[in-house]
Parts: C-alpha cells; sequence; structure tokens
C-alpha cells in the first residue's frame, strides 16, 4: 500500500468528515464554525499579505496551554513574531483565540488530503511549523518537505503501545517522521522510540509542562473554599468516560443513612469532586450522578463563595463543569484520583497536580506519562494503586491524616519544581533551527 491509496482514502472519507463535524457540532458549536478551512478554503485576504509565519500545531487543549507557554517565550526572543495557530478541536481553538496578537492567524488544520495540504501552505507560506506533542499527519509532512518548509516536533512522546501501533502502519508512518525536520523528545525512551521510526531525533529536552506555572488566583480561590469545607474533598481529576461509572458504583454502595458498607467506602468522610476530562461530556456524568441515586451540584451553579453548605450533605457529588479551572479544582482538593488511568486509556497529565501541590492516586494504566509517573512515585508525590477501589481506600487514607498529606502536597511542589527547564531549551533549539534555516525574523 502506497501513500497515493492514502491520499485516496483520505479524499473518499470528506463526506464522513463535514457529518462527524455536524454531530459534534451539536454539542460544541465551535465545531460548526469555520468549517471551510478544514478543507484548506479560507476567507478572503483581510488585504494584509500571508507568509513568514511561525506555525504552531496544538491539537487539543492540553496541546494548546503548551504552546501557549513555547509562543509567549518565543515572542520575548523574536519580537514581532507572526503566529499562525492551528488546532483539530473546538476547545484546542477556543483556549487558542485569547494569546492571538495583531497580525496572528488562527485556523483549523487542513483534513489531510493533497489538496487541502497544498491549499493551506499556498495560503500561509510557513516559514516554520511548530507540531506539539504527538501529531503528524502524512500528507502534510510530505508537502512541507516538498515546498521547503522545516517541520518539526516539541516536547515529542510516543508511548510503547503508540509505538505498537505506528510500527503497524510503518509504509505510513516511517515517511512521515523520516521528512521531519528535527524532533526534540520528553525523555530519553521517547527519543529511542521516535528514532526507531526514523524520525530526526535531535535530542530529548524534558517535557515543556513542568514549565507551567497553576494560576495563582485559581488555586488561592480553590484553597479558599477548601479551608471553609467541613470535611475533605476527594477529586476524580480530568476523568474519562467508564471512570464516573465506576467511582458511582463504588459509593453507590453506601446505605441510605450513609454508612459505608466493609466492602465499600462511604460518601460521609469526605466530599466527592469529579472534573471530566472533556467539556461535551458534563451533562452526561450529571446525568449519571443523579441515576446512581445522589445529588448533583455543579461548579456552574456556584456563587463566588464557593458550594453552598448544604451542598456537603453525604450524598451530594460535586460536578466540575467549567475550561480553564483545574488548578482552582486542584485547591479544593485535598486527594485527586488521576482520570485516564483507571482504564486502559493511558493516564492523564499529573504535573498540573503536582504544581498545585495536590496529592495523586493513579491507576495502573500511565503509559502516556510513564517516566512522569514513575518520578513522581519517587519523589513522594504520587500514590499507585492496582485498581480504582484500592485507589479509593489509598486516597480516603490520605484525607485521614493531615500530615502525611501535608508531606506529600510540599513533596509535588518540589517534585515539579525540580523537572523545569524544558521551556529554554525548546526554544534554543528553535532559535538555533531559525538561524540555520535563515527564516525571516520578521
Amino acid at each position: 500500500m502506497t501513500r497515493a491509496l492514502y491520499s485516496l482514502l483520505m479524499w473518499l472519507c470528506q463526506p464522513l468528515l463535514r457529518r462527524k463535524l455536524k454531530r459534534r457540532g451539536e454539542a460544541e458549536a465551535g465545531y460548526q464554525q469555520h468549517v471551510e478551512e478544514r478543507f484548506g478554503r479560507y476567507a478572503p485576504d483581510s488585504g494584509e499579505a500571508d507568509g513568514g509565519y511561525l506555525w504552531v500545531h496544538a491539537v487539543s487543549l492540553g496541546e494548546t496551554r503548551t504552546a501557549a507557554m513555547l509562543v509567549e517565550r518565543m515572542r520575548q526572543r523574536l519580537p514581532g513574531l507572526r503566529l499562525l495557530l492551528t488546532h483539530g478541536t473546538a476547545t484546542g481553538r477556543a483556549e487558542g483565540v485569547s494569546w492571538l496578537r495583531p497580525g496572528d492567524r488562527q485556523v483549523w488544520l487542513p483534513w489531510d488530503t493533497r489538496g487541502a495540504v497544498q491549499r493551506f501552505l499556498n495560503r500561509f507560506k510557513p516559514r516554520l511549523g511548530v507540531l506539539i506533542e504527538t501529531e503528524l499527519w502524512p500528507n502534510l509532512s510530505a508537502a512541507c518537505a516538498q515546498h521547503g518548509v522545516p517541520l518539526v516536533m516539541v516536547n515529542a512522546r510516543l508511548s510503547e503501545k503508540s509505538l505498537r501501533q505506528t510500527r503497524r502502519m510503518g509504509w505510513l508512518a516511517r515517511p512521515a517522521y523520516r521528512a521531519l525536520t528535527a524532533v526534540w523528545a520528553q525523555t530519553a525512551d521517547d527519543a529511542r522510540r521516535l528514532a526507531s521510526m526514523g524520525a530526526p531525533v535531535k535530542g530529548a529536552l524534558g517535557n515543556l509542562k513542568f514549565d507551567a506555572d497553576p494560576n495563582s488566583q485559581k488555586l488561592a480561590q480553590g484553597q479558599a473554599w477548601r479551608a471553609a469545607q467541613p470535611k475533605p474533598v476527594l477529586m476524580l481529576a480530568v476523568s474519562r468516560e467508564g471512570e464516573e461509572a465506576a467511582l458511582l458504583d463504588l459509593l453507590a454502595a453506601t446505605s441510605p443513612a450513609g454508612q459505608g458498607s466493609p466492602q465499600a467506602p462511604g460518601l460521609n468522610p469526605v466530599q466527592w469532586l469529579i472534573v471530566p476530562r472533556h467539556p461535551q461530556r458534563f451533562d452526561a456524568v450529571a446525568t449519571l450522578i443523579e441515576s446512581c441515586g445522589f445529588g448533583v451540584s455543579r461548579r456552574s451553579a456556584w456563587s463566588e463563595r464557593g458550594p453552598s453548605p448544604a451542598t456537603t450533605q453525604s450524598r451530594t457529588v460535586w460536578l466540575g463543569d467549567s475550561l480553564g479551572e483545574m488548578a482552582l479544582y486542584y485547591g479544593l482538593a485535598d486527594v485527586a484520583l488521576l482520570g485516564g488511568s483507571f482504564e486502559p486509556l493511558g493516564g492523564q497529565n499529573l504535573i498540573e497536580a503536582a504544581a498545585c501541590g495536590c496529592p495523586v492516586v493513579m491507576g495502573p494504566h500511565t503509559f502516556n506519562f510513564a517516566q512522569a509517573a514513575e518520578l513522581a512515585v519517587a519523589a513522594g508525590a504520587a500514590l499507585r494503586a492496582s485498581d480504582l477501589g484500592s485507589a479509593v481506600t489509598m486516597a480516603l487514607a490520605l484525607a485521614a491524616d493531615p500530615l502525611e498529606r501535608a508531606r506529600r502536597s510540599g513533596a509535588g511542589t518540589e517534585f515539579g519544581l525540580a523537572h523545569r527547564g524544558a521551556l529554554d531549551r525548546t526554544c534554543d533549539a528553535l532559535l538555533a533551527l531559525i538561524g540555520q534555516q535563515g527564516v525571516d525574523r520578521s
């Protein structure tokens, strides 16, 4: 099979993509906006010539927040930088709007057909493309090489599971990786795996997420709310589908009187908070909580004083149904169970929790952040459980031990600070490449 066949399949799938965007748009309006950009068709020129952009692709919300740090530091070191920002998800695009400046552009990354990619490159003429973490498309990679656009990947990661999947498509993936100009990995293991696929790995610079500072206002607000609570707060953080139901099943074993059975922890000792990973699932999780016999108190209904004291009754679960407030939630929680790690999904980022001083209990599935998870356990910032039931037991024990909780909170803060520096190293690498490639600095 060749890339020509892949290109044909991508071209034939365009009607399916339109239908998918329409369905997604029913839950998230952002997917119905600027749809033609997905196919390389853009609004008429505003009169300002395109070209000379630093193009940064951040597929979703997490990558966009990482990109924000990188772009801000690059602006400091390259005054006058013009940014072309692309995304794949509505949450990523919404997050990126706030840090655009006059002369910047923001569009969807084109669907990976040859025509759409050619129209994208011809229209914007980027001088350098920067992919954040993982997303790589064969036609895009090949077209950048043909157009002489250096395309690099920063903060790059490739888990063992992803490597096995990628090898099965090696006939397509290897040329895409080889066409890149440079790759800077998060860890030496990521670098080894990426190099095995033909990527031009130039080094392992660390994880940019360690350089992110939590929103101090949100963190302080959450901590103030926590201080006002009559009992500890345990959070299932950035949860994925299946994990909320599993937790609620455990909690539903509690009798109506609020006394836990020997097999299942009760609600009485703590207040539970669930913060789903994807905003389109907020309503579904609220319905799930109620269907399990609990009351639900949504963050979107709280006042500036935080959750109402009436919501701390034993049969009410709090729901974090807001975006951009993870620092608030980590400040509010005494212990966080790491979402994505209790199903075979690879785990979510625990670095922000550590930076906020919130101890973490994670499940067995952390292959997306394997090294960070191992380092966090070694530093005392996190605990690992074999399953969700064990994790809840660990979290309850930690909630009941203020001294141990404080020790692990401090360990998390120290852990985050000890691994900073990837941001400057990545900027240095990009600036060196810009100098080598003669990329326009204006």
